[in-house]
């Protein structure tokens, strides 16, 4: 039986340490937060989400990103400070602008495909995860944005995705606690939401009781070969999180290490160091999201609260009804290199919205969280071999690591047997 470790508990991590057990694979994974899905995977936008696998490389999306430059509150920011990161990722973003129709149908149809995975691998794992089946629906103010949206949505049905245009009546019967006034939608009755901290937390848990060992509050330091030949595996040096209480302040926490056959490499947007020691080029970039959960303790407040997961183009937020009492809102995009702050005007256009749109809805408990999407110039993920035989990579996700998942879970596994083949 091949060892298999993988570097990284998030979302990607786990998926892929459960498709690989499940192939007969002994799977180690090792994370530097204390629990699975402490990070990224904590408390995304909630949605499951096809109808949001257009891509991003537009000409409008530049245009966009330099008309918000000097708004604070703005869905898309950027930071001017100079940086070769960022300005070599904008520049294969704009590289990637001719390939927009075809990376786009085919993130719908990874996007399809992983869902009924995903929803198999629940009920055959019972993992509660507030799960909604309700569908999304995409909002409009506008004819100029729902008119572009008719033209995305070309693209997302060429990829296989039930996806139609509804009138702001049929859009109030779709969910009856708009309050606003819309142009029109489009609504994708087979896209869902739910929690996904609920659901990696869950997974991570059968994951161990079908034998995976979890290594957390462990930080990788450097991923080497145990010999000089192939067969000889790999060795991953790492040190814990925090230091031992025990030690004096001069001392440091002893590294250890974990010896296996092959790695994947599932670690969001450290992704890049991690592969360029392994020489390999993953141009990923930390883009920032933040989301606010809403609790709402009165019955007033969760009668007024929506139930169908929205996506208000205008605003650049997403919504999700987790359970009875919460509604997770999140959005925009910052590209401010490696920063966990938690700013307090990004937030409060969050806030806003809610109060704009559904003014029923108490917001006296907004707890609000930031986390860092893994994202290419390209918007694809990367599912592949690294150069260096043993070597794989399942990362570079982006604002759709949920939503596929379960399917590049399966590719890199699949990738993995062919390479390693179970006995």
């Amino acid at each position: 039986m091949s060892h298999i470790a993988i570097v990284g508990a998030g979302i990607t991590g786990v998926t892929a340490a459960y498709s690989l057990v499940t192939r007969g694979y002994d799977v180690t994974v090792i994370d530097r937060c204390r629990y699975p899905a402490m990070d990224t995977s904590f408390a995304n936008g909630g949605q499951l989400s096809a109808c949001n696998a257009e891509v991003w490389n537009r000409v409008s999306t530049i245009l966009k990103g330099l008309k918000w430059m000097l708004r604070k509150d703005a869905p898309l920011l950027v930071n001017p400070m100079p940086s070769w990161h960022k300005y070599s990722w904008m520049a294969e973003f704009v590289a990637a602008i001719p390939h927009y129709r075809a990376n786009t149908i085919e993130t719908t149809r990874l996007a399809i495909a992983a869902r009924q995975h995903l929803f198999s691998v629940a009920e055959t794992e019972n993992i509660d995860f507030d799960l909604e089946k309700r569908g999304i629906l995409h909002i409009f103010h506008d004819k100029k944005s729902f008119d572009a949206s008719a033209r995305v949505n070309t693209l997302l049905t060429e990829g296989g995705l039930e996806r139609h245009a509804v009138t702001p009546a049929e859009m109030r019967d779709i969910e009856p606690a708009l309050m606003g006034s819309y142009f029109g939608g489009f609504f994708t009755p087979s896209d869902s939401t739910g929690d996904i901290h609920k659901f990696t937390r869950g997974l991570a848990e059968a994951c161990q009781r079908r034998g995976v060992r979890f290594i957390q509050d462990a930080i990788v330091t450097r991923i080497a070969r145990a010999g000089g030949d192939d067969a000889a595996g790999f060795v991953i040096h790492y040190t814990p999180a925090l230091p031992d209480a025990g030690l004096a302040p001069e001392q440091t926490a002893a590294e250890q290490d974990l010896k296996a056959d092959a790695v994947v490499i599932c670690a969001g947007a450290a992704s890049r160091n991690l592969a360029a020691s392994l020489g390999d080029r993953l141009n990923i970039y930390p883009v920032k999201g933040y989301s606010i959960t809403v609790h709402s303790d009165r019955a007033e407040s969760q009668a007024a609260t929506p139930t169908v997961s929205l996506l208000d183009e205008a605003a650049k937020i997403v919504t999700s009804r987790l359970g009875v009492n919460r509604l997770r809102v999140a959005g925009t995009a910052e590209y401010n290199g490696f920063n966990r702050d938690i700013r307090a005007d990004r937030i409060q256009p969050l806030i806003d919205w809610v109060r704009r749109e559904f003014p029923a809805v108490d917001t006296d408990r907004a707890v609000p969280w930031t986390g860092l999407r893994p994202m290419m110039p390209d918007m694809m993920p990367r599912v592949r071999r690294g150069r260096v035989k043993g070597v794989f990579y399942n990362t570079g996700h982006g604002h759709l690591g949920w939503t596929l998942s379960a399917a590049t879970a399966e590719l890199i596994a699949e990738q993995v047997k062919a390479d390693y083949p179970v006995a």
